[in-house]
């Protein structure tokens, strides 16, 4: 996104993933290092002390990282892998997701509530559209998505999205610009990548004026 200036302190170093061989910036990436008894552990916020073990955010990648024993080559020497490594990684990513709209939530940069949602669209206020992916089609269609990249978000399910806003069920929710938005959105598309279920995270169709 390039509204309001906020990928202006994005972090724009590179790494390389042991599965796909490409290089790529760290936000489509997840972080391991090895523990103290020679086993991989995630390090989704990057703060783990040792040597980085790159893997890109996505299912396809990650499951092809631990079949292939390129764990224990990537850290040159044999390190133990858990068997639900891939499943703990989304896990991860989930919270920090949920953590990170709740955030914003606080701070007001985030609002539920099909008025609200509706309101700030109209008025250019809101930079990213979030709804459940498990919401009514029809009812979702009614709300159209900010324009610009990466300004939807469908990747959580309505009782996800609740846990973000401090409800039992969340439909449809929006960013404004700023805050924690650039953020959210690159956790969101990490974990659309791990969850490797073609959970919308761009542009989505079917608007309705009506």
């Amino acid at each position: 996104m390039a509204r309001g200036g906020r990928t202006k302190d994005r972090d724009t170093s590179e790494r390389r993933c042991i599965a796909t061989g490409e290089v790529q910036p760290k936000a489509g990436l997840i972080r391991f290092v090895v523990g103290p008894e020679m086993q991989i552990v995630p390090d989704v916020n990057e703060k783990l002390p040792g040597r980085g073990i790159w893997v890109a955010a996505e299912r396809e990648a990650l499951e092809k990282a631990v079949t292939k024993g390129l764990f224990s080559r990537g850290a040159k020497q044999k390190v133990q892998v858990p068997d639900d490594l891939v499943e703990f990684v989304e896990n991860a990513l989930l919270r920090n997701l949920i953590n990170l709209i709740s955030l914003a939530r606080k701070g007001g940069n985030a609002v539920t509530g099909y008025e609200k949602v509706k309101g700030m669209l109209a008025n250019d206020l809101a930079d990213v559209l979030i709804q459940a992916s498990d919401g009514s089609a029809r009812g979702k269609s009614k709300l159209r998505q900010p324009e610009g990249e990466d300004s939807f978000i469908g990747i959580l399910t309505g009782q996800e999205l609740g846990l973000a806003f401090g409800r039992e069920n969340v439909i449809h929710g929006a960013l404004a610009t700023g805050g924690l938005t650039t953020r959210v959105v690159e956790e969101a598309k990490r974990l659309t990548g791990v969850r490797g279920n073609g959970g919308d995270n761009g542009h989505r169709k079917g608007y309705e004026t009506t």
